[in-house]
């Protein structure tokens, strides 16, 4: 079976861009798959994941981010001009690889997709949520936008979301809606945290989504009553203001941050608990990552990643209503019990395994089959 992914860019060390190469590397080597992955916006950007075997990566290299050196009526031109070049390159492309379905991850070129591609069947991939702009509290335009965008999935032939919330959310506008986590990269060394880490960690970007005010809030109380205990914050600032970046380096409360870095399995194990503090997680890749090294996990229940994978009280923590003093409280709860961190930790690991690869590309290959069985 031929299969073409459709997204941006490779050119970021991302959780997506990640997920998509794990999964096209799966596909061609493990099952025979034909996979080629097209990129609008590649250019000489260079990639961040290593295909492997058969797969193959075509850019159409369009300049997508032109739109950005206009502003009102002529941006909105530049941004059709746009689209017509995807549109025509996209269908020339097509001819030349003919696949059998389309996975496109990205909702921005899926209406392209859809001028072009014939019959050929098509799936859209969520890695967002339907309501994003919304947990954003973007401006009315912007949701608007977003909605219209949101719209155009009516005509996919399938849409597959990460977890159960966004799929209800994603019934609204296409009932052919399936749940496929993600794959994710465990730790597979048989070495996990021993959880007597006087310190705690927090790993993603520093951005509004994952509210970095709160998790400040939060460990100012943690280390009024613990001291001794230390936040580790690995992430490189994202669109938080300076004031809140800086107040990280600058709060005196056992507070040490660090750049993002590529081998941060090894890093979850030097440390005792994991804590995530977003506003909404279309999945959220670091959960299982840490629990897979033996780290019990505390975060907001906040829509829809974390109340799929954190069984509360279990492996883990769910905090409600966005309560910084609850959050608190479990934090502190885990570094005043040793025993249940470590009952914990030991959960998390056996929780961890339901997003290894050969769980979770079956699920792919199966709908794959389904789908094509239809034409």
């Amino acid at each position: 079976m031929r299969v073409l992914y459709v997204t941006d860019a490779l050119a970021i060390w991302g959780g997506l861009e990640r997920v998509l190469v794990d999964k096209a590397n799966y596909l061609a080597t493990h099952d025979g798959y034909e996979v080629t992955i097209l990129t609008i916006c590649q250019g000489h950007h260079p990639l961040q994941f290593s295909l492997e075997g058969p797969v193959h990566h075509v850019d159409l290299d369009v300049p997508f981010h032109d739109q950005y050196k206009y502003s009102g009526f002529r941006r909105l031109l530049k941004l059709r001009q746009i689209h017509h070049d995807i549109r025509a390159k996209i269908q020339f492309q097509l001819k030349e690889i003919q696949p059998d379905i389309i996975v496109c991850v990205r909702i921005e070129f899926v209406n392209d997709i859809l001028h072009v591609k014939g019959t050929i069947p098509l799936v859209f991939e969520s890695h967002s949520s339907f309501w994003t702009s919304r947990f954003e509290g973007t401006g009315c335009l912007r949701r608007i936008h977003t909605f219209w965008m949101n719209l155009s999935v009516r005509r996919v032939d399938a849409i597959v979301a990460l977890t159960e919330g966004d799929a209800r959310v994603w019934c609204r506008v296409n009932k052919n809606v399936f749940v496929i986590p993600n794959m994710v990269h465990l730790n597979d060394s048989g070495v996990y945290s021993d959880c007597q880490s006087k310190s705690v960690v927090f790993v993603g970007r520093l951005s509004l989504q994952k509210d970095i005010g709160s998790l400040l809030s939060i460990w100012h109380l943690v280390h009024k009553r613990h001291p001794d205990w230390q936040l580790h914050v690995y992430g490189e600032k994202w669109d938080i203001d300076d004031v809140q970046y800086k107040q990280l380096f600058s709060s005196g409360q056992g507070v040490v941050v660090h750049d993002p870095i590529r081998q941060i399995m090894d890093e979850y194990k030097k440390h005792s608990i994991l804590l995530l503090t977003s506003k909404y997680e279309p999945f959220g890749m670091v959960i299982p990552e840490a629990m897979s090294s033996g780290l019990p996990v505390v975060s907001f229940d906040c829509p829809y990643g974390p109340k799929d994978i954190i069984t509360d009280g279990i492996d883990g923590f769910l905090v409600n209503n966005r309560s910084v003093l609850d959050f608190a409280d479990r934090i502190c709860q885990l570094i005043e019990a040793e025993s249940l961190r470590i009952r914990m930790g030991k959960a998390a690991i056996q929780s961890a395994q339901r997003y290894v690869a050969d769980k979770i590309m079956p699920q792919w290959i199966n709908l794959f089959t389904r789908i094509d069985s239809q034409k």
